[in-house]
């Protein structure tokens, strides 16, 4: 469930687009955090804590998590589903992370794609997930950060093993299978050429091959309302048709809305699958300053489907923020089975 792709364009013009795929309202809106907030990594009693560097506008989902979101340093983050996804098991040592949190941690305390990955790389938190709001699975997620210089990177945890594809050329993720498996299948495709033939299912590996192609076959250009339009048109044309589901393979469900990441110009735009318009935030117009800078929300109302346009930095009200999701709120995470007699 959900696409993101990375135009690299020229001299700078870089931007990343995602779908959000999900069988109901996912209730998203989107937020505002300034600089200098107090987290708390919501994993129980020995949990990460930071103080945010860096504010950012993100989309939440269920208003207990954040799925998606643009930093002020140009960093994006953005949340997809991988049901091959299995987490560590509870360490002492280190401290916990709410995956709800995962994303929220990177932009806040990141601004760029290799600074992020030489943090992570060393594993300073056990990443710990819980039940989705009102179904009995959990999550399992994949995370992919990209920057103003085009960088990229996949994080994805294996058997229980962080794995970390960071370079450049890694403009697209989907879901299943996993990123290394995505790749090899995408070598097939890339050798019959997608001017000759492309897969057109809704399935994760077909929407990879799409997009790896679009994305690549579209004009490199520097205006950029010319690069949005390419961009906008890749994302939908990999994007799922409201109302379709498919009960046996949560994989694929309807898109809901997409975004787009303006790197270089610090533009975070906004498309509901049920609003008329498109919308945008300028982060140069948000205080994120952490002496004056306040928490503040755009309600985007049941589907999302409150209407806006233009730039709407000045629709956002002030608001506490939401809780991430903590341990307890849904089904019990497997436990590893017991060694030795």
């Amino acid at each position: 469930m959900c696409t993101r792709v990375v135009y690299l364009g020229p001299n700078g013009n870089n931007l990343t687009a995602r779908s959000m795929d999900w069988k109901d309202d996912i209730g998203t809106n989107l937020w505002i955090f300034p600089r200098g907030m107090v987290r708390d990594g919501k994993a129980g009693p020995n949990s990460l804590t930071w103080t945010s560097r860096y504010g950012s506008v993100i989309a939440s989902g269920y208003d207990i998590a954040t799925t998606d979101g643009l930093n002020e340093a140009g960093l994006s983050a953005n949340l997809l589903w991988l049901v091959e996804s299995e987490y560590p098991a509870l360490d002492k040592a280190r401290p916990g992370l709410s995956i709800a949190a995962w994303a929220q941690y990177v932009l806040d305390s990141f601004a760029t794609v290799k600074e992020t990955v030489d943090a992570l790389k060393d594993e300073p938190f056990i990443l710990v997930t819980d039940g989705v709001p009102g179904e009995k699975r959990l999550a399992t997620l994949h995370l992919s950060i990209s920057d103003k210089s085009g960088d990229s990177a996949i994080i994805e945890y294996i058997g229980g093993r962080q794995v970390i594809h960071h370079d450049r050329s890694y403009q697209v993720m989907t879901n299943s299978p996993v990123f290394e498996k995505q790749l090899a299948l995408n070598e097939y495709w890339q050798q019959i050429s997608g001017t000759v033939m492309l897969p057109g299912t809704n399935r994760a590996a077909d929407r990879f091959a799409r997009a790896s192609f679009y994305v690549n076959a579209i004009p490199k250009v520097e205006d950029p309302k010319v690069s949005l339009a390419g961009v906008f048109s890749v994302i939908r044309n990999v994007s799922v048709p409201l109302g379709i589901s498919t009960p046996n393979e949560p994989n694929i469900s309807s898109t809901r809305w997409r975004t787009v990441a303006h790197h270089h110009q610090n533009l975070y735009f906004f498309e509901s699958a049920l609003a008329p318009n498109i919308f945008w935030i300028d982060l140069a117009q948000v205080d994120f300053s952490a002496e004056t800078g306040t928490v503040r929300k755009l309600d985007l109302g049941p589907n999302q489907g409150n209407i806006f346009s233009g730039e709407v930095s000045s629709a956002f009200a002030p608001s506490a923020p939401f809780a991430f999701l903590g341990p307890g709120a849904g089904p019990t995470p497997p436990q590893p089975e017991p060694s030795g007699p």
